[in-house]
């Protein structure tokens, strides 16, 4: 059986707390859908903050949503060195001891003292689609993605859980050095 999974590339992102959305964007403040992720109940924002770390920024930077219990900005290895921090590569949600970065918005500006991550390339998947392949939540996985440059992504995450859609997330440094873009395929291959 082919293990095929769809390919999101992730670009440089921000998921803020409802704390840190009201200290940038106003009291009481909500954020606003502009489109849909491909899993379930998550959106990019119409709403984009800049953010400010020692050597450099970024003006526009998407927030996704919904609110999270804590704020955190992913971003290529190549962004974190052109904005002047050491970001560990980390699952999501994994911020302790990770770098800090100030982030501006229209109403305000925060700096945290942690957050900032290079997203660990990682596979969701609805915990059917896992029994199905036999594949277990935090298991290391091998994937395989075609093309002229072509190549075995190792240390894939697989993230298991009964809300996901089958979905490989990558970031730009590995799909522009593979050649992939959303919507290609990738074959699970160990």
């Amino acid at each position: 059986m082919s293990k095929l999974v769809p390919v999101g590339v992730s670009a440089r992102h921000i998921h803020l707390s409802q704390e840190h959305i009201e200290v940038l964007f106003g009291a009481g403040y909500q954020l606003t859908e502009f489109k849909p992720l491909s899993q379930p109940g998550q959106y990019a924002a119409n709403e984009t903050v800049a953010v400010k770390g020692p050597k450099g920024s970024f003006p526009k930077v998407r927030i996704l949503g919904p609110a999270r219990k804590a704020t955190q900005l992913e971003v290529s290895r190549t962004d974190a060195f052109a904005i002047g921090v050491n970001a560990p590569v980390r699952e999501s949600g994994n911020i302790a001891g990770s770098a800090g970065i100030t982030i501006i918005g229209p109403a305000g500006e925060v700096t945290i003292e942690e957050g900032v991550i290079v997203a660990a390339r990682h596979i969701h998947f609805h915990t059917s689609d896992a029994a199905n392949w036999g594949i277990q939540d935090q298991q290391l996985l091998k994937v395989r993605v075609g093309g002229e440059r072509g190549l075995v992504f190792e240390n894939v995450i697989a993230r298991v859980h009964e809300s996901f859609a089958l979905d490989m997330h990558i970031d730009t440094d590995e799909a522009n050095a593979s050649g992939v873009k959303n919507g290609d395929t990738a074959e699970v291959i160990g």
